[in-house]
């Protein structure tokens, strides 16, 4: 059992309206509510590859049993620490006279020691039956950066592999406490002149990390011990693909010891026939996997 764990899980609300104006009630042709986080959106994608998975992590109020519900209906089973404030909602409006839209993302709930207490004991006690963990995403208020190198520390006692998929000092806490794999959240815009430097790949797996994945719009770089690689599609890149899609595809090998040219086939096919929303198209897949251009890199 694959156990994905978001502990900022959010609700993701969207409405389609004929148009948007300020300063007037806009009539909502269309709502769509889905269970939202990185987590999440991970293991959704590994749940419609058949692999046997668990959503876990926190989530509080009406807006976490939502979650729970829209999860439970895709038949992705979930073991949410309980907490007392209300889990986050990010919205989405858009406008279907023209290609626009407007997000709003709200902070996450602050979280007590004593929930998260509760949520290291659940976590610890997932281990037992787990293969794999995957832990995703930005933290909510209250939840100390080291938290990513407990759980990853928690993991490697139980001889469970962890794929941590983060950034800034939670990264930097996880990356140290050998997960087999470490997925850095994607760099700034280089052409931002305020842009900073993402991780150096080579010094986390010096540090720790078993291989480093870069995953970017249209494509993976994978650095590890042993050397690189660095695999694409051909012909025009197009939209940018789902990073959770992306990051799903890495977890499979990780857990069943796949080469890196295979896990890098099925990383790339998959975010590339997967949509925005996070729906994979099986057809698509199946044909883009023998596409996919696979290159090695010197370390």
């Amino acid at each position: 059992m694959i156990v994905t764990v978001t502990l900022n899980a959010a609700l993701s609300v969207s409405y389609r309206a004929a148009g948007l104006s300020w300063g007037t009630t806009n009539p909502v042709r269309g709502v769509r509510h889905r269970a939202g986080g990185r987590g999440v959106a991970v293991a959704r994608v590994l749940h419609t590859f058949g692999h046997e998975v668990l959503a876990a992590g926190l989530a509080g109020g009406g807006t976490g049993e939502l979650i729970r519900a829209d999860l439970a209906r895709g038949g992705i089973p979930t073991a949410f620490t309980p907490i007392g404030r209300e889990s986050r909602r990010v919205l989405e409006v858009r406008a279907e006279d023209a290609d626009r839209w407007l997000g709003f993302s709200e902070p996450g709930p602050y979280i007590t020691t004593e929930e998260l207490g509760r949520f290291a004991a659940d976590y610890r006690h997932l281990l037992a039956s787990a293969t794999a963990v995957v832990l995703c995403g930005s933290l909510p208020a209250g939840m100390p950066p080291e938290i990513y190198g407990t759980l990853a520390t928690y993991a490697a006692e139980a001889g469970v592999p962890a794929i941590l998929d983060a950034g800034g000092a939670a990264l930097g806490y996880g990356a140290a406490r050998r997960p087999a794999l470490v997925i850095p959240d994607a760099p700034a815009d280089p052409a931002d002149p305020g842009a900073t430097a993402g991780p150096d790949p080579h010094a986390l797996v010096s540090g720790g990390a078993g291989a480093v994945a870069l995953v970017s719009g249209h494509a993976v770089h994978v650095v590890a011990a042993r050397g690189g690689w660095r695999a694409r599609l051909p012909g025009p890149a197009g939209p940018p693909w789902p990073r959770d899609a992306l990051v799903a595809g890495l977890v499979p090998g990780a857990l069943l010891d796949w080469s890196w040219p295979d896990r890098l086939r099925h990383a790339v096919a998959l975010g590339a026939s997967a949509a925005r929303t996070g729906e994979v198209d099986l057809e698509v897949y199946e044909r883009l996997v023998a596409k996919v251009i696979i290159g090695e890199v010197a370390s």
